[in-house]
């Protein structure tokens, strides 16, 4: 059977791929005083899913103090849509994991994100959870949380500042925008796919096709300068 043909009233079907016939209809709108933007679903989902971003809280050391901080009356993070945090993983949009992970937490970290809904994102914040910070060495502690987790955003410091934290999420945002919703960051499984066990992660991640590639993780390497003082206006105190 063939596709469909999208019926709308007044258009004809050849005049949908027909860039002069919309820029015309445009205009007679805007000459009505109607403001029309035209612009693809997927942009506007992303726009929308970048900007309502939802934490699931994972401190576990001193960089959930700096997390805190963001979330204060000084920094704010509600200015950049960040302001609801939750503590359930299938409320959640991403796991910020401040913090040192040890083997005995990383099941339970591992848990909770498999419990999140697709699509997800991770933010490592802190040089433990980048690499195992100072404890690197040490036998309990895990040497970076990508070795459990797929990382999106690496934000270093020990710990880093709150500036660090808003510009590591704001680079997640730009991350989310870019990304193909329909097919893509909501991929549905196939039955062939549930019943070998292959889940979104793997088809994100790329491990077993090679259509699928996941995106490169972002690095914080520094803050710009006009950034930090934008986010953090000197007070009158100081």
């Amino acid at each position: 059977m063939g596709m469909r043909r999208p019926k709308i009233k007044n258009i004809a079907y050849g005049e949908f791929k027909d860039n002069a016939c919309l820029e015309e209809q445009i205009a007679d709108l805007r000459r009505g005083g109607v403001n029309l933007v035209v612009g693809s679903l997927d942009a506007a989902i992303n726009w929308g899913r970048a900007n309502s971003l939802w934490s699931l809280t994972f401190a576990t050391s001193c960089c959930g103090i700096e997390f805190m901080a963001v979330g204060c009356a000084r920094y704010d993070f509600a200015r950049f849509g960040f302001e609801v945090t939750r503590n359930s993983p299938r409320q959640a949009d991403l796991i910020m994991c401040a913090g040192t992970i040890t083997h005995k937490m990383a099941p339970a970290l591992k848990r909770l994100y498999d419990e999140m809904a697709e699509p997800k994102y991770v933010i490592a914040v802190g040089g433990c959870a980048i690499s195992g910070g100072p404890f690197k060495s040490s036998y309990h502690v895990v040497k970076g949380i990508e070795e459990i987790l797929p990382v999106d955003v690496f934000i270093p410091g020990c710990p880093p500042r709150p500036e660090a934290i808003l510009y590591g999420m704001m680079q997640l945002q730009r991350k989310v925008k870019a990304e193909r919703f329909f097919g893509g960051a909501n991929h549905k499984q196939s039955k062939e796919e549930a019943l070998q066990g292959v889940s979104n992660e793997v088809l994100a991640c790329g491990k077993r096709s090679s259509e699928r590639q996941r995106r490169a993780p972002i690095v914080i390497e520094h803050v710009p300068e006009d950034f930090s003082a934008a986010v953090n206006p000197e007070t009158e105190n100081e």
